[in-house]
């Protein structure tokens, strides 16, 4: 076969799309399977794949048709699509392009009730405490469509009951993928108005399609942003929305609305016809309490013997008098003990009386000096003598005195024979001079 004969790739890639894109049969699919690959791109294209047990193809939801469903798709819900086969040519990959999704086995728009209702609960939207209602009030703001019957109903059910009310439509779409956007828009403008007591929002019945504005998130936070409290009496009894859950009151009706909005005028002048009666008696009771309590004060003591009200005061003045009498008197007498004493003190201790103690002090410390001296040399000289005596006992001149004498050699005192040699000569000492010896004989005592 020649080569010109072969397919390229690109060729044939072409020819398959075109055989997709030709078949009547896959031209629209409705498809049923289990979202797999999901993640949210914001304001983009949606990728994922749709699967069973057996098989699964890739799919793509353009932004335009994604912007559309009511819900928000989620990794492994189970869905039903509409859309048509086609091949995307680059990866030579087949894969469904959805127009269309729901739900399987409820529908989208509960599907979407359900994940918001979730998402405000966490919120904390349903749980926040809730602004009450005046109970007179004097203008009302109603958000609705100018030709239903809900602005009829409530217009009807608060000139019955409370004439004096003031009744503002805001005009508003109230069905339509317009509706949200304008119900917000007028909420907005009534609290930017401002001087408004109650806000009704409100729409006839309808199906769950009809009602869905009132299930808008945007409405939702519109209403817990307002600062007028707000009634929603949105569908019939049965229906609740997410409008009526963040609303600060649901009523079921248009009726009920306004009966919840205004008080009965005929109730509210019969109430304080009663309020009025129930004050005069009260009144009455209490001016007959005062004037019982003042009949009995004119009848005390203070009023008709007045002095006895000062003579516990009299009594107590005299005893305090006494007292301060005594008090000062003592005072003045510690006053001129102390004085006296700090005068004598003072008398002590001028120059003239320390001057005069303290040359006495001299004099007695000089006499004590001189005695001390005297005695002391007295004492030294006494003891001097003593001394000399004992030295003379001890003289040996004195004792040479008595012939005694003793021997020196070469100045050396020879005090044993021992010492001695004989031819040595020695020098004897006396008492009054010397005399020079020769030893010839040495003759040594027996000591025993």
């Amino acid at each position: 076969m020649e080569p010109s004969e072969y397919l390229t790739v690109t060729a044939l890639t072409a020819y398959i799309k075109r055989k997709f894109d030709n078949d009547p049969y896959l031209g629209k699919i409705y498809l049923t399977g289990e979202i797999s690959n999901f993640r949210l791109r914001r304001n983009a294209h949606q990728y994922f794949s749709l699967k069973d047990d057996h098989a699964k193809i890739s799919a793509i939801m353009f932004k335009s048709a994604f912007s559309k469903i009511k819900f928000m798709p989620e990794e492994g819900m189970k869905v039903l699509v509409t859309g048509r086969i086609s091949l995307y040519e680059p990866s030579g990959s087949y894969q469904i392009y959805v127009d269309h999704m729901e739900p399987d086995g409820v529908g989208q728009f509960y599907q979407a009730y359900e994940q918001l209702k979730k998402k405000l609960a966490e919120e904390g939207l349903f749980n926040a405490s809730k602004k009450p209602l005046p109970r007179f009030p004097k203008r009302i703001a109603v958000v609705t469509s100018p030709s239903g019957s809900v602005i009829r109903d409530i217009i009807t059910t608060t000139r019955r009951r409370y004439p004096i009310a003031q009744i503002v439509l805001f005009p508003a779409l109230v069905q339509g993928t317009e509706a949200a956007p304008d119900i917000v828009r007028q909420i907005n403008r009534a609290n930017s108005i401002g001087g408004f007591d109650t806000l009704i929002i409100g729409r006839g019945g309808g199906s769950i399609e009809d009602l869905w504005p009132f299930n808008e998130e945007t409405v939702a936070r519109a209403i817990f942003a307002s600062q007028i409290p707000v009634i929603s009496s949105v569908g019939h009894e049965t229906d609740t929305t997410i409008a009526d859950l963040v609303a600060d009151v649901r009523a079921a009706t248009p009726t009920a609305a306004g009966e919840l909005a205004v008080p009965v005028l005929s109730d509210v002048l019969l109430e304080i016809g009663r309020d009025r009666v129930r004050l005069l008696n009260a009144f009455r009771h209490e001016l007959s309490l005062l004037q019982e309590r003042l009949t009995k004060l004119r009848q005390t003591y203070v009023f008709e013997q007045p002095e006895r009200l000062y003579e516990g005061y009299s009594q107590k003045v005299d005893q305090l008098s006494r007292q301060l009498e005594q008090t000062m008197t003592h005072r003045v007498t510690l006053t001129q003990t102390q004085l006296t004493a700090d005068h004598d003190r003072l008398m002590a201790a001028t120059p003239a009386t320390q001057v005069a103690q303290l040359t006495q002090t001299t004099h007695d410390l000089q006499a004590r000096l001189n005695r001390g001296a005297q005695q002391t040399l007295l004492n030294h000289q006494q003891h001097l003598g003593q001394l000399a005596q004992s030295l003379d006992f001890l003289s040996p001149l004195k004792v040479m005195g008595r012939g005694y004498s003793y021997v020196t050699s070469d100045d050396k005192v020879l005090a044993s024979t021992a010492d001695l040699a004989v031819n040595e000569t020695v020098t004897m000492h006396f008492k009054d001079g010397q005399a020079t010896a020769e030893i010839k004989t040495i003759k040594t005592t027996d000591k025993d």
